[in-house]
């Protein structure tokens, strides 16, 4: 496509990384929109498309109400990775005498395309330039930060790092993450390899979690029934210790065997789905199975269920009959949990109940495990 139309604007250049352009400038908050989209997350042939999270409309009315409150300070800065078609003419003449060469004045051209066909992408600012776009002034100005990059996985990477630090939706980076080969912040790089794990289990038809898995990129008519951070926070956990059915198969400094860990995932979690059928697939307020403080609790209970079957000669065959003498102990749909004083449908995702019904879970199973033959 051939812009007929260009965007030209004074600006800073700089390089960061290896010989990543970075430009710095000030445009119209008007002119956003015109020469950046908005590259909002979804799936395309089960492919993960894009980064940003879903319009959130009443935290735009908050910023354009406070826009158009009168003459406004607005100095936080947009920040948008930008097509390599974007060029760069350097100034002509000399440096002020003592300046700091960090940088180097000249013209930014900017193409100007039609919507979703732009030659930016917004990584920092989503609400902020929609606001900007629906604000009674025109002529506000902002600060603008761009680096060249048309590599979806640098834009991710960006996106993820320069928002570490504010609420973003758990869901949004759970499934950003498998995508991202930066250096990760501890915290987030714990969730890596679970994120893997998770996005397989959701897109295998062999898994008994498939389309099953709530995701940021869901359509609206098409939304899942399990909380991925449950799932995450199940796996974290057996990643932690040698001992964890998950744990047993990470090698640091040489590697983990991640086909190992998913066999071992789709080896219970499907043992568990066939021995509480009626349960499996509701929605949480239907099961409490399918609820975060169900699967928090039977996670919980892998590690054991998993490593005392690794001495059976059939193992699944062994998880299965764990599972089939616990089944009669448990009350996913209806009932009251003996032990617990609860009943089925008052278990709560806090984590005083996924404590409670993890350690009920775990010492019913040893008890049954002690007096079986």
């Amino acid at each position: 496509m051939t812009a007929r139309e260009y965007l030209k604007v004074r600006a800073v250049r700089s390089e960061q990384g290896e010989g990543t352009g970075v430009f710095a400038f000030f445009l119209y908050g008007s002119d956003i929109s015109r020469i950046a989209d908005i590259s909002r997350i979804h799936r395309d042939e089960q492919e993960l498309k894009g980064f940003q999270r879903r319009e959130i409309r009443d935290h735009v009315k908050e910023i354009t109400a406070f826009l158009d409150s009168g003459p406004v300070l607005f100095p936080n800065a947009i920040i948008l990775a930008m097509s390599p078609e974007v060029e760069f003419v350097r100034s002509r003449g000399r440096s002020p005498d003592q300046a700091c060469e960090v940088g180097e004045t000249g013209t930014l051209k900017i193409p100007l395309y039609p919507e979703g066909h732009r030659a930016a992408w917004i990584v920092d600012g989503q609400q902020r330039s929609l606001a900007l776009g629906a604000a009674k002034d025109r002529s506000i100005v902002v600060p603008v930060i761009g680096f060249i990059s048309d590599e979806l996985t640098i834009q991710r990477e960006q996106f993820i790092l320069v928002n570490k630090a504010r609420k973003l939706p758990t869901g949004l980076i759970n499934e950003l993450l498998p995508e991202v080969s930066v250096l990760l912040p501890r915290n987030l790089a714990a969730k890596q390899l679970p994120s893997i794990l998770c996005e397989a289990l959701n897109t295998d038809p062999k898994s008994p979690f498939f389309k099953l898995i709530k995701r940021e990129s869901d359509a609206k008519d098409r939304i899942g029934i399990v909380s991925d951070n449950a799932l995450i926070e199940t796996m974290k956990s057996s990643l932690k210790t040698p001992a964890g059915a998950l744990g047993q198969y990470r090698h640091n400094g040489d590697g983990n065997d991640t086909e190992a860990m998913y066999g071992a995932m789709l080896l219970y979690w499907t043992a568990v789905r066939d021995t509480f059928p009626v349960a499996w697939g509701k929605p949480a307020t239907e099961s409490r199975l399918m609820h975060s403080a169900g699967i928090r609790a039977m996670g919980a209970l892998m590690d054991t269920v998993m490593l005392r079957a690794d001495a059976a000669a059939d193992k699944a065959a062994a998880v299965r009959a764990t599972l089939q003498r616990l089944a009669p102990h448990c009350c996913w749909t209806s009932g009251t949990w003996e032990g617990l004083g609860l009943v089925w449908n008052e278990i709560q995702s806090t984590s005083q109940h996924i404590t409670k019904l993890s350690d009920h879970l775990m010492h019913v199973e040893r008890d049954l495990a002690r007096a079986a033959p």
